[in-house]
């Protein structure tokens, strides 16, 4: 099988200098690149570069995919616009790390799987991206999903990810698990977690994750502000020194406006995920053959009853559909033996259902012997079983 590897980094918050981008034209002759990207399939050799120096220099999203069952995803985030605590809480193993240099904080989610489909990198990063504007604005969903992917609850032979002991408690569960964005549900995909497992995760998540401010809000919120500390921001603006403005005052508003009570649930252990799992996916297993039976027993009453109607009238038309038989039978065509043979399966439902196969039987021996010597038709009336 041939070889794979897509790599993708995206520069969000500042485009690349032109000296940027000269170095990384020194790492790959053939990549695409741009003042906001680095992109390069290998499908043979390696790419010279160091991805996790990359990302502490140029870059703030990279995607990796090979087809041999890697997927990585790092998401570098300002170090002042994140709390660190918080974060640390989610991290598994090797599914979710942290680093921390001076400036940033980079996460990265990682994703194993043995014998993989055949897969191309290209969709995934403009769908994982918007994660780490959620995880900026306070949204731990993306995490908690790293975390849970450290949780198999059923081994398959297929699964390569590192497995948690089953007393590991799950880190806090964010509000709004039950109603994941695009971005996450991206995520979750990614990183292959199974979806009766972030169902019964859900199940615990309580609220909703804290909304955009209005405009309302803002405006009051801002009025507030004192004199010099406005002049301070608009000068920031007219110094183009804004890249984390919007952030950094979003994180005070929510500071400001923040509702936590402090109010927390019992927290699960990772056996206790598993066990629920799998009585979740029994139920819903049960729950699926329960309405898959109901819906064929309306069919096949709703069958039932087109048939004894259809059979109805075919009982006032019964000598008609005899004679009709004949006729067909003495055209000799193939098309006319098999509608033949349709309307003696008819007359015989019809017969059999007035306990009359006796009759049927008969006239059906007497067509045997009429024309015995038409092979086609004979066949068609062994295939009937007659």
């Amino acid at each position: 099988m041939s070889e794979y590897q897509y790599y993708e980094f995206q520069a969000i918050d500042r485009p690349l200098s032109q000296v940027q981008m000269a170095e990384l034209r020194g790492l790959s002759s053939r990549a695409d690149i741009t003042p906001t990207s680095f992109v390069n399939v290998y499908n043979f050799g390696d790419f010279r570069g160091d991805p996790a120096r990359l990302m502490e220099k140029h870059f703030d999203a990279f995607v990796y995919v090979a087809n041999w069952g890697t997927r990585k995803l790092m998401l570098r985030l300002p170090r002042e616009l994140v709390d660190l605590n918080a974060l640390q809480a989610y991290l598994a193993a090797d599914v979710v790390s942290l680093r921390k240099t001076r400036k940033h904080v980079i996460l990265e989610f990682h994703s194993e799987e043995e014998s993989p489909e055949w897969e191309e990198g290209e969709e995934w990063l403009p769908a994982l991206v918007p994660l780490r504007e959620e995880i900026l604005a306070g949204d731990l969903r993306g995490l908690y999903l790293g975390w849970l992917a450290c949780v198999p609850w059923e081994f398959d032979g297929e699964y390569d990810q590192p497995d948690l002991d089953d007393k590991q408690l799950e880190p806090p569960v964010p509000p709004g698990l039950e109603d994941l964005t695009t971005s996450q549900q991206a995520l979750a995909e990614f990183l292959r977690i199974d979806e009766s497992l972030i169902a019964v995760a859900a199940q615990r998540s309580t609220g909703r994750q804290q909304k955009e401010p209005s405009g309302k809000q803002l405006k009051a919120w801002i009025k507030a502000f004192p004199e010099p500390e406005k002049d301070e921001i608009l000068l920031r603006v007219m110094q183009d020194d804004v890249p984390h403005l919007r952030w950094e005052l979003l994180k005070r508003f929510r500071k400001a406006h923040s509702t936590l009570d402090g109010q927390s649930q019992r927290r699960r252990t990772a056996a206790e995920l598993r066990r629920a799992t799998k009585a979740y996916v029994e139920e819903t297993r049960r729950r699926e053959a329960e309405q898959r039976a109901k819906q064929r027993a309306r069919r096949e009453k709703k069958e039932a009853a087109e048939k004894t109607k259809y059979l109805d009238d075919l009982a006032k038309r019964e000598p008609k559909v005899w004679q009709k038989v004949d006729l067909l039978i003495d055209t000799t065509g193939q098309l006319e033996y098999d509608r033949a043979v349709k309307l003696l399966r008819e007359l015989h439902d019809l017969l059999a259902r007035s306990g009359r196969e006796d009759e049927f039987a008969s006239r059906v021996s007497e067509l045997r012997r009429q024309h015995g010597r038409k092979r086609t038709l004979m066949r068609r009336f062994h295939g009937a079983g007659w």
